[in-house]
């Protein structure tokens, strides 16, 4: 008879996770910043907003859709279409966000402002995904083994 060998969750650390969500905040702060004294009209505030919600929100859906494929057995993933969606709609809100963002008549330094501050939110976006995945398979790791 064999002895159940313990099994240890590997977990982020805190520090980890503040640092996380202190950039997800600073990023978020930054194009809440931004967007809220974008010069030109409403409509382009609006869009540009849009188009900053729908990446935030692309980018939690493509992170999920990626690590749930990750995971699956071969062949029991997300079907072909699904993927397509998924990819495409990362794709377009990433596209026309970036071509909202350059199309704009403002000075090339607040475009310059608006770009990097949307690549911080995409890229802290990610990061965050990842961790709060982390943190959810690892509670239910030990959930399985207590």
């Amino acid at each position: 008879m064999s002895t159940p060998f313990p099994t240890t969750v590997q977990r982020d650390t805190r520090a980890w996770q503040l640092q996380v969500w202190i950039s997800f905040g600073i990023a978020a702060g930054l194009c809440a910043v931004g967007l809220a004294w974008l010069p030109g009209t409403q409509l382009e505030r609006v869009f540009m907003v849009m188009g900053y919600v729908f990446c935030l929100t692309a980018v939690f859906g493509l992170s999920k859709f990626v690590r749930d494929n990750a995971a699956a057995p071969a062949g029991a993933g997300d079907t072909p279409l699904w993927k397509l969606v998924v990819w495409g709609g990362f794709a377009v809100a990433m596209g026309l966000t970036g071509w909202g963002l350059l199309g704009m008549a403002i000075s090339e330094t607040y475009k310059a402002f608006l770009g990097v501050s949307w690549l911080y939110l995409i890229t802290t976006a990610f990061t965050l995904a990842k961790m709060l995945r982390d943190r959810h398979e690892a509670d239910l790791a030990e959930a399985r083994h207590v």
